[in-house]
């Protein structure tokens, strides 16, 4: 079977249920210019070697017992999925200058540390929208419990986040960009 698309540039690509294209992603102009950068290259590399990964396949004979065929047929079907998916996304995104961004309150955008009082640990995280979330690199999403949990609170206040496993609070220590 053969995939298409370079994993490590498709950072974009994330389909929920949940979420409606309709909604508004706030995302820095860097973030906008790296999907700009991955829609092109799908639609002018991947989408043209999907199509012809399909026509060396139709070539190989019968399409009813054509495996080859039938695996080029459903890669460029999810091929086709991440650029409707990331056209999408652009087409709601909303740029947001990291210079006006408001940091006496939490919002989109901003770094936060946060004190767990059950643990006592000191975290950051920057809350981003949906498609820029990745934990490891301490970006939560504003959709995310935390993340609204977090939305609007100052610096000293604590915050009380319903998480599957219970209550969690935290206590704003600072607020940046």
């Amino acid at each position: 079977m053969q995939r298409f698309g370079n994993p490590e540039r498709c950072i974009f690509f994330y389909v929920s249920k949940r979420k409606a294209m309709a909604d508004t992603n706030y995302v820095t102009n860097d973030t906008f210019e790296k999907m700009r950068k991955e829609l092109h290259a799908l639609k002018s590399i991947d989408r043209p070697a999907a199509s012809k990964a399909i026509a060396e396949a139709r070539e190989k004979g019968d399409l009813k017992e054509n495996a080859e065929y039938d695996a080029a047929k459903e890669a460029q079907g999810m091929l086709e999925a991440k650029i409707k998916y990331l056209e999408g996304v652009i087409a709601t995104a909303r740029i947001v200058d990291e210079t006006n961004i408001d940091t006496s309150r939490v919002s989109i955008l901003t770094k936060v540390t946060l004190t767990n009082l059950s643990t006592n640990k000191l975290v950051t995280y920057k809350i981003v929208s949906e498609n820029e979330a990745n934990l490891k690199e301490g970006k939560i999403s504003v959709t995310s419990p935390i993340g609204k949990g977090l939305l609007g609170k100052l610096v000293g206040d604590v915050a009380e986040v319903i998480v599957p496993a219970g209550v969690l609070k935290f206590r704003i220590e600072e607020i940046t960009v």
